[in-house]
């Protein structure tokens, strides 16, 4: 009896063995890859929307099911106020002094041949593809000059991309060229068919649909709303009718203590300007309307397919975006809150819902955020800014985050009049009705932009003949009506423009280092740049 006993044993010892291995080899290629698999990552950028002044306030669906979800920051700037320049920070992690593209033109080296020979061959997306094994997918505006002949025409797909849906030249909704995977693709005037905001919305589901399952995925979608022409999809054509844009503080005002370029201005402006930008007002928010239905179209389809817990979701913006704040008619480019502050809402894994932070990020930690979340060390890259992943983690703390970071600008002006506005003389561009203009060569300047405990201001220099400064305290003036360059203290007048020079001259790590308002900042006054010492003796001038 003993010994049949163990003789039926053994088999059913083997079996449940076998089961066992089974079951591990199941778990280990199944669930517990599940656990260990590395993140999915989706980055949905808009063309020009602001913060400021309202322009989340139509998206519901976006702010549920992003917002919510995760983290809002209240304070996320760009390094640069124009949509070129901005995209190449996003892109390489750097400041413009560093990437180079200055404006929206091949002149300014925008999608240039030089820009592709240089740092569009280091762009994240390349060492997600190339190193950290991330399959990609990009649809959309890309840089406002690709596609250009002059820079590889449609056949250029910059690196890091395995799909590639590029649209010609700038934001467009109707009758526009797209390059996909260097073949041109023509689109009309058909709703149903080439709505570019929902065209985007199809591809960006059949990429879900058809890539791999065996890599993580990368997939950026750039859409051309809010940017002019404004063009909304039908059903939304009649939407917000009795919208206008807001009457804040700063609208209509006259920026009197302001840059030459900002008291240029009209106060009041004409009727039929005001009316002009009420009507811009309302058409880029009927654009928005089918941003927030793509959101919700790839955010259910990764839900639907059990990947919308292991995706990190970025919502942002290119610039902000003015509609008559100190009298100017509408546009971005200007140094101030509304034109340089903007949407950033991030879900994800490990990301707990209905979050906001007030830490200060900016457009250049985009990528090495990114990175950190695909496991690649951002300390191996040469770019400018930091990864936010602790802040998405809830593992750090204001005290040990940066207090400041740069926001620079080279404005752009015609060598020649505006026929339209030929007392004005050369120099003046995006000049509009009634001629006011938006830009000018002149309009270049750099800020240093601080958020810490103890202070919320910002510091800004132009690169003119006078040496323009702009100073401004954000918490007891939040829209930036009175410059208090004139009363400031001259000491520390003289620590944030050594900290602007610092800035404007960091690469990499050194533009991470201490601002003014972090108690390990360090200042000497024998230590100022002697090259840029002209700078401090005229500043000392001009405050007297």
């Amino acid at each position: 009896m003993k010994m049949g006993s163990n003789r039926s044993f053994l088999p059913k010892l083997w079996s449940c063995l076998l089961i066992c291995v089974t079951l591990w080899s199941n778990l280990s290629s199944g669930v517990l890859a599940k656990l260990y698999r590395r993140p999915n990552i989706v980055l949905i950028l808009t063309d020009d929307l602001d913060i400021a002044i309202g322009g989340l306030n139509p998206m519901n669906k976006t702010k549920k099911l992003i917002g919510d979800a995760g983290i809002s920051f209240t304070n996320a700037f760009v390094a640069s106020p124009l949509c070129c320049p901005s995209r190449a920070s996003i892109l390489t992690g750097r400041y413009p002094h560093n990437h180079h593209v200055i404006n929206n033109t091949l002149e300014g080296n925008c999608s240039s041949k030089a820009w592709q020979k240089s740092d569009e061959a280091h762009t994240f997306p390349t060492l997600l593809q190339s190193i950290a094994g991330y399959q990609t997918f990009f649809a959309g505006k890309y840089l406002n000059q690709y596609g250009h002949s002059e820079a590889g025409g449609l056949e250029h797909v910059p690196p890091g991309w395995n799909h590639w849906v590029g649209l010609e030249k700038n934001s467009k909704y109707y009758n526009y060229t797209l390059s996909v995977n260097g073949k041109a693709q023509k689109h009309g005037a058909d709703y149903s068919k080439d709505y570019l905001t929902d065209l985007l919305a199809n591809m960006s589901l059949d990429f879900l649909q058809y890539k791999s399952s065996h890599q993580p995925y990368f997939m950026m979608v750039s859409t051309p709303a809010p940017h002019s022409p404004w063009t909304a999809a039908p059903q939304y054509q009649h939407s917000f009718n009795s919208t206008k844009a807001p009457r804040d503080p700063s609208f209509n005002a006259h920026g009197k203590d302001k840059h030459w370029l900002i008291r240029q201005a009209k106060t009041p402006m004409s009727n039929s300007s005001v009316q002009f930008l009420d009507d811009a007002f309302r058409n880029r928010w009927r654009t928005l309307l089918s941003v927030d239905d793509l959101v919700e179209k790839i955010v259910k389809r990764l839900e639907d397919g059990g990947e919308l817990d292991n995706t990190y979701i970025f919502f942002t913006s290119d610039n902000g975006y003015h509609t008559g704040q100190f009298s100017l008619p509408l546009d971005k480019r200007q140094l101030y809150e509304f034109d340089i502050r903007v949407p950033l809402m991030v879900r994800g894994p490990n990301i707990k819902p209905n979050q906001t932070s007030q830490m200060l990020v900016v457009n250049v930690d985009l990528g090495p955020t990114i990175l950190d979340i695909a496991g690649y060390n951002v300390n191996k890259t040469q770019m400018d800014g930091m990864s936010f992943l602790p802040i998405l983690e809830g593992k750090m703390n204001s005290s040990s985050w940066r207090t400041d970071i740069l926001v620079e600008y080279q404005g752009e002006g015609s060598n020649v009049s505006d026929p339209a506005c030929p007392q004005l003389g050369p120099g003046v561009s995006q000049c509009f009705p009634d001629c006011v203009c938006e830009d000018s060569y002149n309009n270049t300047y750099a800020c240093v932009r601080t958020v810490a405990p103890s202070s919320n201001l910002q510091y800004c220099e132009f690169d003119d003949d006078e040496v323009f400064v702009e100073i401004y305290n954000v918490t007891a003036d939040p829209y930036q009506l009175e410059n208090k360059a004139k009363t400031i203290d001259h000491e520390v007048l003289e620590k944030m423009n050594h900290r602007l020079m610092m800035l404007q001259a960091c690469t990499g790590q050194s533009c991470r280092t201490p601002g003014v308002y972090d108690p390990r900042y360090k200042f000497d006054p024998r230590q100022m740049f002697p090259s840029h010492s002209w700078r401090l003796s005229r500043l000392r001038q001009t405050m007297k």
